[in-house]
């Protein structure tokens, strides 16, 4: 149930994503138009922009993470029996989970301190600049309980056992002469 729920979610974050890169490129092409053609430029483009490319990567590290699409080292786990991949995996979602922690109190102190104060050009709360890192820790803290429950009820795939993606690109054969 909560694996599904995160699916639909991941995908509205994708095309949220996908709206904001878009808003981002006419933006900042637009502003760069204007400043070289009409010798002018578009006040509020540079402040959004950066808001927007915050707000993007925070929101793809939530995608990024319930896909298992981070880098990581399947170096010494996958070497390992199943029983030690489960144990390692829990160790590993339980200091996650702890970092998902300190990230959410971080940014909900950050957030309370900016409330009241006001982006220069937008005279936005700059609390919604740190929010995001609140959405990606309750996020993040959602995805890694739902593996473990997965993994509990025993519906967690041996491959999803290592947190590491194999890549799209072609492997490359180290012990292979050079030429």
């Amino acid at each position: 149930m909560l694996n599904r729920l995160l699916e639909h979610y991941c995908r509205l974050l994708e095309v949220l994503i996908s709206i904001a890169l878009a808003l981002m490129v006419v933006l900042v092409f637009g502003n760069v138009v204007m400043r070289y053609a009409f010798n002018s430029g578009i006040t509020l483009s540079e402040e959004l922009s950066r808001w927007l490319f915050v707000w993007v990567t925070f929101l793809g590290a939530i995608v990024a993470m319930k896909e298992g699409a981070h880098l990581g080292s399947d170096t010494l786990v996958s070497r390992l029996s199943k029983k030690w991949q489960k144990i390692f995996l829990i160790a590993g979602h339980v200091l996650m989970l702890f970092i998902c922690w300190l990230l959410f109190k971080g940014s909900l102190e950050q957030t309370i301190i900016n409330w009241d104060s006001t982006s220069a050009v937008m005279e936005a709360s700059m609390g919604l600049f740190y929010a995001c890192g609140m959405v990606l820790a309750i996020s993040g803290a959602l995805i890694l309980v739902d593996h473990l429950l997965r993994l509990f009820r025993g519906e967690l795939a041996d491959s999803e056992l290592i947190g590491v993606r194999e890549s799209e690109e072609e492997p490359v054969d180290v012990s292979a002469p050079l030429k």
